[in-house]
């Protein structure tokens, strides 16, 4: 929060969403605050910060979690403008970026519809010529849903990755179960046994060959891979039992999110049940604090709730509870071909919604040291720094020869939170360089970098055949406009 920094804090329109949320006008929130309404009416246009004293008196008066105040939002929002309007397409269009912090904080709504335009306008662009042409008298809108992972992407963040509805029937389960993590596995079978007339069967990998999991909904039997390990078996009955007993409330979720074609509204309905199945397997209560406790060691927390690397590093992503927060952290997952799969952040990290990361973060390097969890400070242009932990995994899904996937886990967070990891125990966080980063090549303009695989689109290419340089992109110094 800018309060943290020392800086005063100027959070306007974020007090009047916040005022606007509880229903209150200008004068009744001036009332429960002591303070005139037209001091409310400073604060909300900027012209006046707000001091410590009214934040602790908002967040009794009101019960609010400070962190409501806080600027991952429109710092997300910043980091997605700036990425669009350093596209080519603006060349002749010098739009100053504290404009675009203005418009992430002011207009959110306008800054969510512009990412969408451009998210169209991308895709289209990727498109083969011919298919372009074809698609030139299309709906923008409908071309845009046609991208189901990256929709569903945009409404987990717009939910902070925080599904309370889901957390809470994750809970009732877990105490009605009243099973430790170790019987957690055959308390579930029972259940889906009793309560759905399902049966499970572990089945052999030469009958089920490619697929990990299936229910049959004419024999009732949930059919799984012997392949998955006992972490992910208990993960995939925890899911099954999700789609049954969570029904409504992931109706409701879905709901919530306005119209969806049918290939993201499925998708986000898997993807809650996904959601539903980590709080089962790591109830959130018990989870965060046995996380604080542990300092976030993640190895130790995989084998108390009798999970996996991934899991856990996922489930660490969700604590957004209002009032028992956990660390706001970041995850990026990759292949050792720089393809992005996975990436969620509950904090500020700017994650490009296009394209790939930057090699110099060392979640790549995982690959070459496959049994060490790696550690790094990244520092982005701006300054920003970060304390990052990397670790590949591994996911024995088919028989030999067949390949097996691997990949790498990335999981952040902002330097001011490190401290409480037990990763940077004797680390001096202050003192310790940043590699510099970029989001992406594209989008970097750091000079002289010798991983850069192409010029940053906001540059003048400078090409020079009397001179070699490290990197093989050099670039004016000048913002193109």
């Amino acid at each position: 929060m800018a309060a943290e920094s020392g800086k005063k804090l100027f959070v306007g329109p974020r007090f009047r969403r916040i005022r606007q949320q509880l229903g209150l006008s200008q004068t009744q929130i001036a009332e429960g605050l002591g303070i005139s309404p037209s001091y409310v009416n400073l604060i909300e246009r900027n012209q006046r910060p707000v001091t410590a004293q009214i934040l602790l008196r908002l967040a009794e008066t009101y019960d609010l979690d400070l962190r409501d105040l806080a600027t991952a939002d429109e710092d997300r929002f910043f980091a997605e403008l700036n990425e669009i309007f350093s596209d080519p397409l603006f060349r002749q269009i010098d739009v100053p970026k504290q404009e675009l912090r203005d418009l992430a904080e002011l207009c959110p709504g306008v800054t969510h519809a512009l990412q969408r335009l451009y998210a169209a306008y991308t895709e289209a662009r990727q498109g083969e010529t011919l298919a372009a042409a074809q698609m030139a008298d299309r709906d923008v809108g409908s071309r845009y849903e046609a991208n189901p992972v990256e929709r569903v992407r945009e409404l987990i963040e717009a939910n902070r990755n925080y599904f309370p509805e889901l957390e809470q029937a994750a809970e009732n389960l877990r105490d009605e179960l009243d099973v430790p993590a170790e019987g957690l596995y055959a308390a579930l079978v029972a259940r889906l046994r009793e309560k759905h007339s399902i049966q499970t069967r572990i089945m052999p990998v030469d009958v089920m060959r490619e697929t990990l999991r299936r229910f049959d909904r004419h024999r009732r039997q949930l059919l799984i891979s012997e392949l998955v390990d006992p972490p992910g078996r208990a993960f995939q009955l925890a899911f099954q039992l999700g789609l049954g007993e969570c029904a409504q409330a992931l109706e409701t979720i879905i709901g919530r999110a306005g119209p969806l074609d049918d290939a993201p509204r499925r998708l986000f309905r898997i993807t809650l049940g996904n959601y539903f199945a980590a709080a089962v397997m790591m109830p959130y209560p018990a989870f965060l604090a046995a996380a604080e406790a542990l300092n976030y060691d993640i190895h130790v927390l995989a084998q108390r709730f009798n999970s996996g690397f991934e899991q856990v590093c996922h489930r660490l992503t969700t604590l957004q509870r209002p009032n028992a927060r956990g660390i706001p952290f970041f995850l990026l997952r990759v292949d050792n071909a720089g393809n992005v799969s996975k990436r969620f952040s509950s904090g500020t990290f700017p994650f490009s919604k296009f394209g790939g990361t930057c090699p110099l973060w060392n979640v790549h390097s995982t690959f070459d040291t496959p049994d060490r969890l790696l550690k790094q400070v990244i520092e982005l242009p701006d300054g920003t720094r970060y304390f990052s932990i990397a670790q590949m995994v591994r996911r024995p899904v088919a028989p030999h020869p067949l390949p097996q996937p691997r990949f790498a886990i990335g999981l952040g967070c902002e330097i001011r939170h490190a401290a409480r990891l037990t990763y940077a125990a004797g680390m001096d966080l202050e003192k310790t360089e940043g590699t510099p980063i970029g989001v992406n090549c594209r989008l970097c303009e750091r000079e002289n970098c010798a991983q850069r695989a192409e010029p940053p689109i906001t540059r003048t290419l400078i090409l020079d055949e009397t001179t070699r340089r490290v990197s093989s992109f050099a670039f004016s110094n000048a913002r193109e406009l």
